[in-house]
């Protein structure tokens, strides 16, 4: 009767170790190695349930005690290698989510170190380069031009204008470094803001779509995503040959997601080294928010991107 009891336990113990190696399955990435050794502990416990059926039907002799206590020390090993082996990858998961948080953080670090010297090379141009050339221009302004011969006019004037557009170009290149509409409206105005000042017409046309509208989002979700069309659309304008650009954000809950196509040229993605295109660069940040990122694009087919960001 105990023989039978142990025997009992010894199937429940193998139909354990066979549910728990089952389990890590999905977790070794359906490696085929594994899904042997599974099957062959689901076997096994098939085996042992049989190896019950017999002693239940046989005499009880020593031969058969000793294999019966036998299978339930295997059992009872498997079981418990199985649990160890369980909690080998649970350590190993943790490890491997504690490095991509802390990629994530220095990633973020560097996103932010990258950020603050935009912020502070911007405001040398504007509060630095920008009253000198206003002062030039106030004492060119004050020359008296009446008494000037003709030529001198002419001099004074085109300096007049230089200085206009170097002003216009300062200001231009002091919010692309650090855009204060995306600080103080957000992410959907600024984005509309940047297409907007995109020379656009019957040659090439920028439509843009969000459901965002004054929605603010954590600063490197903002910044990054921000960062990243204006990288897409210098690519397009550089590289791509296209005519048309379509961008969509929209904000679905949890996720944030961002549509990204141009209709031109394109690319072998295969054979694509990056070269001045920057999505390594866009990769980075993206993992950087623990996001993903797909890119489709073929040769003449033009170029697609999806971004999803957890927000």
């Amino acid at each position: 009767m105990f023989i039978k009891i142990a025997l009992i336990l010894s199937v429940l113990l193998q139909f354990g170790a066979t549910i728990v190696a089952i389990g890590l399955i999905r977790r070794t990435k359906y490696n085929i190695s594994w899904i042997m050794i599974s099957t062959g502990f689901f076997l096994m416990a098939f085996r042992r349930l049989y190896e019950l059926i017999e002693l239940i039907n046989a005499n009880n002799n020593t031969e058969t005690t000793i294999s019966s206590w036998i299978a339930v020390m295997i059992s009872l090993l498997m079981f418990i290698g199985t649990i160890y082996i369980r909690r080998i990858f649970n350590f190993q998961e943790r490890i491997n989510n504690l490095r991509k948080k802390n990629e994530a953080y220095v990633l973020s670090a560097i996103i932010r170190a990258e950020e603050k010297e935009r912020q502070e090379f911007s405001k040398e141009l504007h509060d630095g380069l920008g009253p000198v050339l206003s002062s030039i221009k106030m004492a060119i302004s004050a020359i008296n031009k009446p008494i000037l011969k003709d030529p001198n006019k002419k001099i004074i004037d085109k300096t007049e204008l230089i200085i206009d557009e170097a002003i216009i170009t300062i200001k231009e290149i002091s919010n692309k470094l650090n855009p204060h509409i995306l600080e103080r409206f957000g992410l959907e105005k600024a984005i509309k803001s940047f297409t907007d000042t995109i020379i656009t017409g019957k040659e090439f046309e920028i439509t843009y779509s969000s459901n965002i509208k004054e929605k603010r989002y954590d600063y490197n979700t903002e910044v990054i995503i921000y960062r990243i069309v204006g990288e897409l659309l210098s690519n397009t304008l550089k590289h791509a040959s296209a005519n048309k650009v379509d961008i969509s954000l929209f904000d679905y809950g949890s996720k944030l997601e961002l549509f990204y196509s141009d209709n031109g040229i394109g690319f072998n993605i295969e054979r694509n080294t990056d070269k001045g295109m920057g999505l390594s660069n866009i990769r980075s940040r993206i993992k950087s928010l623990d996001g993903k990122i797909e890119i489709h694009s073929k040769p003449h087919k033009g170029f697609f991107l999806k971004l999803t960001v957890p927000v």
